[in-house]
């Protein structure tokens, strides 16, 4: 990694720079020189090195001025001042200019190989926060939110066209439906989205904290408080805040939280300085806000504050299409997370999983498709693999018991039989034995049961 990293190295001192170059290409990087700031500058256009270190005394153009044109041509470059006791002042204030740090002269080569590898550092987790912010973003694409639901269709067109606002959004919905997800796309395809995308779960905080939890707090102000703390809205600065179950607020912090909103600005606790913070808040609840508004136990100011555009997401139950694909999507996810290898779904769980009513949303179908990923044997999912309530409930499903005895039974027993084959990479004799029949038996129900192909005719079993 370090033999891609180049450093230029501008001094009008030859030895020194000589010196630095080898200092450097035994660390591992490649290093190109200059004996001037206009010769450092012209290698600094032709090469984009990824570090300079230059010495601000140079005949001509000064290393300040070299360093000034650099910054303007590219803000990133990371610069190294190399500087004597009498530039010093000049130096910190070159810094403030987006200078990395500075070397006093005579200096130390093991001080440069330290402060090169720091920069180098530096550099590496700028470039990996860099990396995964475009993989978030790609990963938070609204075109790959898993659904052919049309209200969901909908609902992603109309979260596209608010991301590069600043409006305050509420997200209403049950718990598990993927209000989170629909947050994280708003941050992530909007103009906020290289800046942080802090989350609050405001019901699994204990009420006594949640003010130093959104405002931080100063040294002393509480017991316990041994240092100062910065809180959610200081760190989400710049970036989006979102308030996950915002209906659990304590009615004291939604006057102050009212206030934010409002004015931008808030203490910490136990302070006195007023911060001002830059934050686009995105809330969510699985409860009815204005029926709280009318309760008494959420104010309508804030109420009304946070709801400038209101969205809904609708639940599983009611996004039937969506589950297949849904049910494909997490199989493939955690196959991989698993080491298994599931070709899919047989029909019977596919209808299993479609009559469930899915209580816990999209949240409870992925741990329902990890958990048959686990605990299937074979190549395919059958119903049985799956949790126990969600099977147990689609037996109890209206359209089931609506059905006779016998063909509730002809069912358990094609999918018991299909589970015993695939367990036993469909040989007969086998699956016989494991089931306790015959292997004539067996094949008179696979004939019975339309699951045959054709071994009973060839076996001497009369087909009809």
């Amino acid at each position: 990694m370090r033999a891609d990293y180049q450093i230029l190295i501008v001094d009008d001192d030859e030895s020194i720079r000589r010196m630095l170059a080898a200092v450097l290409a035994r660390d591992g990087f490649q290093t190109s020189t200059a004996g001037s700031g206009e010769e450092g500058l012209a290698v600094f256009r032709a090469q984009s090195p990824d570090i300079v270190l230059m010495d601000i005394r140079m005949p001509g153009l000064s290393g300040i001025e070299a360093m000034s044109a650099m910054l303007e041509l590219r803000p990133g470059a990371t610069v190294i001042l190399m500087t004597a006791y009498a530039d010093l002042d000049t130096a910190v204030r070159a810094i403030k200019n987006g200078v990395f740090d500075f070397v006093i002269k005579p200096f130390d080569l093991a001080e440069i190989g330290l402060l090169v590898n720091r920069a180098f550092q530096m550099r590496e987790m700028r470039r990996q926060i860099g990396q995964l912010q475009h993989e978030l973003s790609q990963a938070y694409r609204f075109d790959r939110i898993v659904t052919r639901d049309p209200g969901m269709l909908s609902l992603c067109e109309s979260v596209a066209r608010i991301a590069s606002s600043n409006a305050t959004v509420v997200i209403h919905g049950e718990s598990g439906v993927g209000k989170e997800l629909l947050a994280a796309s708003l941050h992530y395809n909007s103009p906020r989205a290289q800046k942080p995308f802090v989350k609050v779960n405001c019901g699994a905080i204990p009420e006594g904290l949640l003010e130093s939890e959104f405002f931080g707090h100063e040294k002393g102000a509480f017991t316990g408080a041994v240092a100062r703390r910065t809180g959610r809205f200081e760190h989400a600065d710049g970036g989006t805040l979102f308030l996950d179950e915002i209906g659990e607020l304590p009615l004291a912090l939604q006057v102050k939280l009212l206030r934010v909103l409002q004015d931008r600005e808030f203490e910490r606790v136990g302070g006195d300085k007023t911060l001002r913070v830059d934050v686009r808040l995105v809330a969510a609840t699985n409860r009815d806000l204005e029926a709280m508004v009318a309760e008494g136990t959420f104010r309508s100011d804030l109420f009304y504050r946070l709801n400038v555009v209101s969205l809904t997401v609708p639940p599983l139950r009611e996004r039937i299409d969506d589950i297949a694909v849904l049910a494909a999507h997490f199989l493939r996810k955690f196959t991989a997370e698993h080491g298994r290898e599931i070709d899919g779904f047989d029909d019977h769980a596919l209808a299993v999983m479609q009559r469930y009513a899915w209580p816990g949303n999209v949240r409870e179908l992925s741990n329902a498709v990890e958990r048959a990923v686990v605990m299937s044997s074979g190549s395919t999912i059958f119903a049985e693999d799956l949790p126990l309530p969600v099977v147990a409930a689609s037996r109890a499903a209206p359209e089931v018991a609506a059905r006779t005895l016998k063909a509730l039974l002809r069912e358990f027993e094609a999918g018991v039989i299909r589970q015993a084959l695939d367990r036993n990479q469909d040989n007969r004799s086998r699956t016989a034995n494991e089931l306790g029949i015959s292997r004539r038996a067996l094949l008179y129900k696979l004939h019975e049961l339309n699951l045959d192909d054709g071994e009973c005719a060839l076996s001497g079993i009369p087909c009809e």
